[in-house]
């Protein structure tokens, strides 16, 4: 297949018919690079990638001819330093026109890319270089300091350039880019060949690296297309405040947007500033957003300016609840589509207000393509209405290679041919998938299984509440009680305030689920996908009775 289709979802007027008269694209052939960059460069080059503010409020707007040749002058230095298929290029850069330059000539080369969070301390960086054993690695003068402590120790690590300058052993960047030639032959990929490196948070153990080939983009487009409400449109640009290192940055917005030719606004705030937020929006005419649950409940917290050039938000990683969603509709004017989808297998559950109306709490159903069940523990689907683990059949374009250096952990992963998420779910019977937990943040309390999300969202409606967090503790009569963590807005914390949000829990979800003990904290544990670390909560909780 040398062409491409603008869009490969079936416009149908049902999401059964979309999903019935969907099919994979057959791909012998296909290389990120060439489809997200190249392919505009010829058939359209003076449009535009990427739109780049900077803190000083100038604007630089990159092409896609200038991105593809950027993209080949640094496939060209590579290559001139040993680097080749298979190996794998850090990318430890915040958004930036460097970070997309370093990505798709890395593509080009048949390389691996391993996108590194710049948050990320000397220990997380050197567990994730040398495992992945990355030859290459670029970065900045704010991060090159935590590489350069570690580098005796990453002996795999040939080449450390800083887009700052050089500095050490750190080449110039730019200088290295405007030795090389900008004309590039990209090497031919299929699209099991490996592309991608990304290294999951791990609730367990170490984090683990999932390993995508070139096809992951293609796996990602059904969602992207439907839930960004049947992307692209004339006239799109997207942004997220999400950072490009991790699935949600990267693949729900950056390389679906350069995909389909869709300008991608590449900004990345150091403190989440929902004024900024605001005026970004405006100043540059974002219709289509990823915005974290966390985003979301930030700009709650500040009256909205009224509309917005949005047209369609995505939000995922943990449930918006009903408040967040009402907020929308009157503060930004539109329907949030929650999205759900894992580092292993990304954006496989959504919705789409074009299609059929969301049911606020619930994470969507099943994308065109994708093959989700609720199974038992052996991976064998269940009735709808019981609560099992979200299973996704191995057949999705989306799928994760394997994981790193890890045969049996890959293997143990999938159960009767289903990737076993570990997400706690049941589905009902219009096939809305419901999110319960983590299977490890299950709580056992009075010999009921309770799931912390629905009391969590319940707190989370609450005025005076940004932040919940709910865990079990041990109870020597109960087995476990439960306990919520609350960041607070602005009110001060009371023993009357914690009454009202228990009585709230009450009348709300269930007497049954509502916390016998309440705790106030200043900021909330959370990973850097905006998730809430509900094992450092119970850690936090262990300290205290030590």
């Amino acid at each position: 297949m040398s062409a491409f289709a603008d869009t490969i979802v079936p416009r149908r007027d049902t999401w059964d018919a979309m999903r019935r008269d969907f099919q994979w694209p057959q791909l012998d052939r296909f290389n990120m690079a060439n489809a997200c960059v190249e392919r505009w460069a010829r058939q359209d080059p003076e449009r535009i990638a990427l739109i780049c503010p900077d803190t000083a409020g100038d604007v630089k707007n990159v092409s896609f001819q200038t991105l593809n040749r950027l993209s080949n002058q640094f496939a060209n230095t590579l290559t001139a330093h040993g680097f080749g298929r298979g190996d794998r290029c850090a990318i430890l850069l915040q958004q930036s026109l460097e970070t997309a330059i370093c990505h798709f000539g890395t593509y080009k080369t048949a390389g691996v890319a391993l996108p590194l969070f710049t948050l990320f301390g000397a220990d997380a960086l050197e567990f994730r270089l040398q495992n992945s054993e990355a030859k290459a690695l670029v970065t900045d003068a704010a991060n090159l300091p935590k590489v350069l402590e570690i580098a005796d120790k990453l002996p795999a690590l040939k080449t450390i350039c800083c887009i700052d300058g050089a500095t050490g052993p750190a080449l110039d960047f730019h200088a290295e880019l405007a030795k090389a030639s900008d004309s590039f032959a990209t090497a031919t990929t299929g699209p099991n060949d490996p592309a991608l490196l990304v290294y999951t948070s791990g609730t367990t153990g170490p984090p683990k690296g999932a390993l995508h080939g070139h096809r992951v983009l293609i796996g990602h487009l059904p969602c992207a297309e439907t839930a960004y409400n049947f992307f692209p449109h004339k006239g799109d640009v997207a942004w997220t405040p999400a950072d490009w290192a991790w699935m949600g940055g990267l693949m729900n917005t950056m390389m679906p947007s350069l995909y389909y030719g869709v300008p991608v606004v590449a900004y990345r705030m150091g403190k989440f500033d929902p004024e900024r937020v605001y005026k970004l929006l405006d100043t540059h005419a974002i219709r289509n957003a990823f915005l974290p649950p966390t985003a979301l409940k930030l700009m709650r917290q500040i009256p909205a300016p009224g509309a917005t050039t949005l047209r369609s938000v995505l939000s995922g990683g943990e449930a918006l609840g009903a408040g967040v969603l009402e907020w929308a509709r009157s503060g930004l004017g539109l329907t949030i589509n929650e999205i759900y989808g894992q580092t292993e297998c990304n954006l496989v559950l959504g919705n789409c207000v074009r299609v059929f109306d969301p049911k606020p709490g619930s994470t969507g159903r099943p994308t065109p393509g994708a093959h989700v069940e609720i199974v038992d523990e052996l991976g064998h689907p269940v009735p709808a209405g019981i609560t099992g683990e979200v299973g996704i059949h191995r057949d999705h374009m989306g799928m994760f290679l394997e994981y790193w250096k890890q045969p049996e952990k890959t293997a143990s992963k999938f159960k009767n041919d289903f990737l076993m998420t570990g997400d706690v779910a049941e589905m009902d019977e219009d096939g809305f998938f419901w999110f319960s937990s983590r299977d490890d943040d299950v709580i056992s309390s009075a010999g009921y299984r309770v799931g912390p999300t629905e009391i969590e969202n319940c707190l989370q409606s609450h005025p005076d509440v940004t932040f919940a967090g709910v865990i079990g503790v041990p109870d020597d009569i109960r087995g476990q009680a439960i306990k919520a963590y609350i960041v607070l807005s602005g009110r001060d914390p009371s023993d009357a305030l914690k009454t009202e949000l228990v009585n709230s829990v009450k009348q709300r979800v269930s007497p049954h689920v509502a916390p016998r003990e309440i705790e106030f904290l200043s900021e909330m544990p959370m990973t850097p996908t905006s998730k809430i670390m509900r094992r450092d909560l119970r850690a936090m909780h262990a300290e205290k009775q030590d």
